[in-house]
């Protein structure tokens, strides 16, 4: 009879572990890693997921001298999360489970995130179980909803926010490895779910779907089409998400996003337009002059307005420093730029009007006080060349170097060695310097000098009588 009840306890212990594992298996597959019924094994493998994101923060535990080490106190780095790597348990389900404890033979958590120590755990888990009721379950679900980390003091509550707070010996290594494995993990969710497309209104797979920044979903093949029209006719405003919030947000798609998207000639030409755009936005930005960077290079800050350093532009692609006035090589604040690259951009803003957009787009782009210095030394510069011209001859073919003459002949000797006629600027013969004033037919024949009336060269001297 004993043995006969002791069958019949074996047989429902049995009966409520299949149960249990039944249960399990409909409701949380993912958690079971494998498991050996025959002699009782078991491994659960339960990912954490964290409500809203929850913030994750991480600091360094080292101590150094019974005091913190430097390192923790500038090591500290926090992000928010969904998910964090799954705890890992074997367990042994002795054959009168569940009217006998279970047997937690190991525990550990990927990327050994846990900073506490794995028996405090195991004695909580254990506490848990009850005579004749399955713990299983209840493991996973206290371990999967997060509630172990309350229990074991490791979350806080600040300004409504719940906040985990993990230590380890390095932050800087174990932060990356939590955010790639949240990024997987949610990654991965997606391309099995089913989702509703905003523009097609189709019910489509995660993995044929693009989830955007703002958690808006759409079908790869929606975007691609609106993308790709909104690229080739220069809309690029409208390359962001379709969604009318959005839309009125005016919200932008990302780089990585777009990538993920059309081809790479209309990446290519989504950048360039970008670029344009912001070039049209901001006046300052000028090219770089390289012919193979071509990239927008923005004045620099801290520059006082009217400074020859504003002319200073250093581009961060080619590190080519260039001044944005003639588009040379840096020749420093004092050096003026050659006078041809300065006279096109005078002239340029001068045929403008006083109050035209273009206009005011130069003053911001090469300053105001700059622009109004040299149109002054613009305008000197030419009432200065007027004089030479009414009052001194052609310059010197050799040199260019004006003379102004006071009397003598036009043949004109020049301190470069040129022989040059003063009257039309013609090259002369050293050797046969006035065969220029003496040949018929020539513009300056026979005018070697200049003779010409002077009224009122005598004048009668006061108190004379000239009758």
């Amino acid at each position: 009879m004993n043995g006969s009840s002791a069958e019949q306890e074996l047989d429902e212990c049995i009966r409520l572990q299949r149960e249990e594992w039944e249960v399990l298996e409909s409701i949380h597959p993912e958690c079971l890693s494998s498991s050996d019924a025959c002699k009782g094994s078991v491994r659960l493998d339960i990912p954490v997921d964290l409500p809203q994101s929850t913030l994750v923060s991480v600091h360094n535990n080292s101590i150094s001298n019974g005091e913190p080490s430097p390192s923790n106190r500038t090591n500290n780095l926090s992000i928010p999360l969904a998910t964090l790597p799954p705890v890992l348990l074997d367990v042994f389900l002795p054959a009168s489970y569940p009217f006998v404890p279970p047997q937690i033979q190991t525990l550990h958590t990927t990327y050994s995130w846990l900073p506490i120590n794995g028996s405090d755990l195991i004695d909580r888990l254990i506490a848990k179980w009850e005579i004749g009721e399955g713990v299983l379950y209840t493991w996973v679900e206290w371990i999967r909803s997060g509630d172990f980390l309350d229990d074991l003091g490791l979350t806080t509550n600040e300004k409504g926010q719940r906040i985990i707070r993990l230590s380890h010996p390095t932050p800087g290594l174990l932060m990356p490895m939590l955010e790639k494995f949240d990024q997987s993990t949610q990654a991965a969710r997606f391309s099995r779910n089913s989702y509703e497309c905003q523009v097609c209104l189709t019910s489509i797979k995660g993995a044929r779907c693009i989830l955007l920044a703002c958690s808006h979903v759409f079908c790869r093949s929606c975007l691609e089409d609106y993308w790709g029209l909104c690229i080739k006719e220069g809309d690029i405003g409208h390359v962001g998400c379709p969604d009318p919030v959005c839309v009125k947000e005016h919200r932008e798609a990302t780089e990585e996003e777009v990538r993920r998207v059309v081809t790479e000639e209309e990446i290519l030409r989504w950048k360039w337009l970008r670029m344009k755009r912001d070039l049209e936005k901001d006046p300052t930005l000028v090219h770089c002059p390289m012919p193979l960077c071509q990239t927008p290079v923005p004045r620099a800050q801290n520059v006082e307005e009217g400074s020859p350093w504003e002319r200073l532009r250093t581009c961060s692609t080619c590190g080519f420093s260039f001044c944005s006035y003639c588009k040379r090589t840096w020749h420093g604040p004092v050096t003026h730029c050659p006078i041809s690259a300065t006279n096109t951009i005078l002239a340029d803003y001068m045929a403008l009007a006083d109050d035209s957009p273009e206009r005011k787009r130069m003053e911001v782009r090469y300053g105001l006080s700059t622009l109004k210095r040299l149109v002054k030394e613009y305008e000197e510069e030419r009432e200065f060349r007027a004089w030479l011209e009414q009052k001194t001859g052609t310059p010197c073919p050799g040199c260019d170097l004006r003379v102004e003459k006071h009397s003598g002949c036009n043949h004109m000797t020049c301190r470069c060695g040129q022989h040059y006629c003063y009257r039309c600027g013609a090259r002369l013969e050293p050797s046969q310097p006035y065969k220029h004033f003496s040949t018929p037919g020539q513009r300056c024949f026979s005018k070697l000098f200049d003779l010409e009336a002077i009224d009122d060269e005598w004048q009668p001297v006061e108190g004379f009588d000239i009758t």
